[in-house]
């Protein structure tokens, strides 16, 4: 039997949480480094393979300049992601800005740091034109397959044909064909159309669409594509008994459709990236919060200092995260899923809500969850939160923000963002205007 994975004895966190107080998300350098470079070795033998970590994961600048040593790029979708990707060093044509329904200045940003512009709708091409004066040198289109994609469905891109994603198949070849009468001598191909999805299988299917497409464009337009970014959507083992995507099958399929599909087009020496950002860091980050509270009625609950504001997959996606408690057996057998192997083994357990304090009931981190007898201090380890885990944060009903601690490899553990102040929460506002406006509205 193997339990979740965490990096600290239960007297290591202890400390931790009292020197930095609770809640707080602690992310393992160490884990991160070997797990995107067991993703880049499995994609070694494609040319030119490239990884653009997707920022809006986890986006912050400690884990993007760990990310940028190990060679990776940046997949960015806003201004503040892309001045973000450059202060980590991931610059020029590292940075994929994929965006959609996209402000003027942004485009223009990107264009002046050498970014590769990935456009999301055919329209984009005057918008972009008149913003740029001149379309760019190299330029991207995203696809959206529509009904020609069956696999990898879900809440969060949702069926393609109702995706607000993407060109689709005719509008593709209709942009590469104004972009090249434009004078753009440079061009790549991508999709995004799958999250969190553990089957090897729908990322063959999408690759075998996507090559298709490339091929097809060389052949009717005498357009070649430099690269082919897969998206991401790369999935991790949320749940007991799920197992984690094997790199080097992921691997072995796409080049099954290179062989299939590329190599015969002429296509072989095209690059293909990925920009994967939950398999990367998602493993590899914890939320830790206090059990604070306890209630009894028609449930019995286990009330956190932490909520939905800091992590709001539970609430908003009906996601499941493993909670363990600091030091108490996990009352799961993680190996096969079931609470009884772990009863059969002598672990005892209750069933409990875990919940935030928002005025929502959705604020829920576990929901009828088996867990050794909670009591108040405990130290409750909520797993798998490395990637959109605090980049989803927010402020509803006041709450502040907590912070962000990375283990290094050395052991040492340095705090990479601070938690939120109530001087933070009002610093937008400016309360000597609203001094005068009461001054005002009494005249």
């Amino acid at each position: 039997m193997s339990g979740k994975y965490f990096p600290l004895s239960p007297e290591e966190l202890s400390r931790l949480a009292e020197r930095y107080g609770t809640p707080f998300y602690l992310y393992d350098e160490r884990g991160i480094r070997e797990n995107i470079r067991r993703f880049q070795a499995a994609f070694s033998g494609f040319p030119g393979f490239k990884e653009f970590f997707a920022v809006k994961a986890c986006p912050n600048p400690f884990i993007l300049k760990i990310l940028a040593d190990e060679g990776c790029g940046a997949d960015c979708s806003s201004l503040p992601e892309l001045i973000l990707a450059e202060k980590s060093g991931i610059t020029g044509e590292n940075v994929m800005f994929s965006s959609n329904e996209t402000p003027e200045k942004e485009y223009i940003y990107a264009n002046l740091k050498g970014n590769i512009l990935n456009l999301d709708d055919i329209t984009h091409i005057p918008f972009v034109e008149k913003a740029l004066g001149a379309l760019p040198e190299v330029i991207s289109f995203r696809y959206n397959p529509g009904p020609l994609k069956s696999s990898g469905v879900n809440a969060i891109i949702g069926k393609p044909e109702e995706a607000k994603y993407g060109l689709t198949r005719g509008q593709m070849f209709e942009a590469y064909r104004i972009c090249r009468d434009k004078g753009v001598r440079r061009f790549g191909l991508h999709t995004m159309v799958a999250s969190n999805e553990l089957d090897t299988a729908c990322f063959a299917e999408t690759a075998s669409l996507v090559f298709a497409l490339a091929a097809d464009l060389r052949r009717q337009l005498g357009v070649t594509v430099e690269w082919i970014d897969l998206g991401g959507g790369v999935g991790i083992p949320y749940k007991p008994g799920q197992q984690a995507v094997d790199y080097a099958e992921l691997a072995a399929r796409v080049q099954a459709q290179v062989d299939a599909v590329l190599v015969p087009a002429g296509l072989d020496a095209v690059k293909i990236c990925w920009e994967c950002g939950r398999p990367v860091t998602g493993p590899y980050g914890w939320l830790v919060t206090r059990a604070i509270h306890e209630k009894h009625i028609y449930r019995e609950y286990i009330g956190v200092d932490a909520s939905m504001a800091d992590l709001m997959r539970p609430g908003m996606y009906g996601a499941y995260h493993h909670v363990t408690v600091n030091g108490k057996p996990d009352p799961t057998d993680w190996d096969s899923g079931s609470v009884k192997a772990g009863l059969e083994a002598g672990r005892d357990y209750r069933v409990y809500d875990v919940v935030g304090s928002l005025c929502e009931n959705c604020d829920k981190f576990a929901v009828q969850r088996p867990l050794p007898p909670v009591e108040t201090g405990d130290l409750l380890i909520i797993h798998d939160a490395g990637a959109h885990g605090r980049a989803m944060g927010f402020n509803y009903n006041g709450k502040l923000r907590c912070g962000e601690l990375l283990l290094r490899t050395g052991g040492e553990v340095m705090e990479i963002r601070r938690q939120e102040t109530v001087d933070d929460y009002f610093s937008t506002l400016d309360f000597r205007a609203l001094s005068l406006f009461n001054a005002k509205s009494s005249e």
